[in-house]
């Protein structure tokens, strides 16, 4: 490794934060657009707040893409052109690695060395990329993962497809040249240091945070007027991508158990289900409408495509229960938003969400995917009166421990750690 200067542990005057296969710009619940791209664009403002420039990198999509838009006050968005302007996907993008880097060593080549203190890159494929630039540019690498493939593998859902070997490999590569790595709570650090053989010294942990300006209680009528759903509904939703790791068909199973228990129900029940298809966006989310119909709850499944700003506020106002049937997260920011405007979440006991989600107070945990464990928690929240508005009110107090200010402060401290190290390192091979 060249190291040409290095700066004090303090805090950064301005970051490069990698993001290859996905924008902050994009609206999460569809594509390949989630929690990621709320983590990224939430830090970035919060710390521009703070005195932090940022800049993200993200491949262009689309040819009408300006090269460089400014998300916030002290962010800017840069768009690389990298293979054909048209979405790909993450299977495809390892072939524009090589591209997407060039564009990033060339946007640091226009100004002065030390223009970048410190990079951030947030996912397997921009690892890759802040590898490489770490060690031409002499600064600090942090990475924080999102997901794992090797757990990922491990509790595939039916008809998901297992994570290729390049990336496991990818991964490794990158766990192993972060100068920290940054996760979501201490089931993934311990992923990572027993799965990955990550140094224990290297990982930090930092929780998520949740918008509470945006996400708070409010009038329930008012969301289901806006949604145009009955007043009097029994209201089930989910939010998010619509593919098999995220598994809406566990809500749709268990719906149906819940009708066929109480037929009456049939007169008041809603499903909803906020979210687009997942990968390229090529693939439709009819298999999940044709399973509902099969499942006798078709006129019963409201779709709508993913929702953004306040109209995310209002599915999850209008809800009784949220429902997070993921086989895989490591958080769950749905639960947490969900949570903030006073909904409590039944959620999978898997990854991150026993964080997100407190058993017992803000919601429930099901520990299974079957379909009648998930009608009992669902019944539970949903219709019983007193559960329901106890589980509201802890679900405010949960997500409360949550902000983006307080990641953020997390994260500027992972940041100052990560400069002293590598600038003690630097010393070393200097001596």
């Amino acid at each position: 490794m060249t190291i040409s200067w290095y700066r004090p542990a303090t805090q950064p005057r301005r970051v490069a934060v990698l993001s290859v296969h996905t924008s902050p710009l994009e609206q999460p619940g569809t594509g390949d657009a989630g929690g990621m791209n709320v983590y990224v664009s939430q830090t970035a403002v919060e710390m521009a707040r703070r005195g932090v420039a940022v800049e993200v990198f993200t491949r262009a999509t689309s040819s009408d893409q300006p090269p460089v838009v400014e998300l916030a006050p002290g962010v800017l968005v840069r768009h690389v052109p990298a293979g054909p302007f048209e979405p790909l996907s993450r299977d495809e993008l390892p072939a524009q690695l090589c591209a997407f880097t060039s564009g990033v060593l060339r946007a640091e080549a226009f100004h002065e060395p030390g223009y970048y203190d410190l990079i951030h890159s947030h996912y397997w494929l921009s690892g890759q990329v802040g590898w490489l630039a770490r060690d031409r540019w002499g600064v600090p690498l942090v990475h924080t993962a999102h997901t794992l493939a090797k757990v990922k593998n491990a509790a595939l859902a039916d008809g998901d497809t297992p994570e290729p070997r390049t990336r496991v490999i990818g991964e490794e590569q990158v766990v192993a040249e972060a100068d920290r790595l940054v996760v979501n709570t201490a089931v993934e650090a311990h992923q990572l240091i027993g799965l990955y053989g990550a140094d224990p010294g290297a990982v930090r942990t930092v929780s998520p945070g949740v918008d509470l300006q945006r996400f708070r209680p409010g009038s329930q009528a008012a969301a289901r007027a806006a949604l145009g759903l009955p007043r009097d509904a029994v209201v089930l939703a989910f939010a998010g991508r619509i593919q098999p790791l995220k598994a809406p068909d566990v809500l749709l199973r268990a719906a149906a158990e819940l009708v066929a228990d109480d037929p009456t129900l049939r007169e008041r029940l809603v499903v909803l289900v906020a979210g687009g298809p997942s990968g390229t966006g090529l693939e439709q989310p009819q298999a999940l409408r044709e399973l509902a119909d099969s499942l006798g709850i078709g006129e019963l499944t409201r779709f709508v495509p993913p929702q953004s700003g306040e109209n995310l506020v209002h599915v999850y106002r209008a809800a009784d229960v949220v429902a997070v049937p993921s086989y895989n997260e490591s958080f769950g920011l749905v639960a947490l938003e969900a949570q903030a405007c006073g909904t409590p979440v039944v959620a999978a006991e898997v990854g991150g969400l026993p964080v997100a989600v407190r058993h017992g107070v803000s919601g429930l945990l099901v520990p299974s995917h079957r379909a009648g464990d998930w009608a009992t928690a669902l019944r539970s929240v949903a219709l019983d009166a007193a559960t329901h508005a106890e589980f509201a009110r802890g679900a405010v107090r949960h997500a409360s421990r949550f902000s983006w200010a307080r990641t953020t402060d997390t994260l500027l401290e992972a940041y100052s750690e990560a400069t002293a190290a590598f600038r003690d390192a630097a010393l070393e091979v200097a001596v």
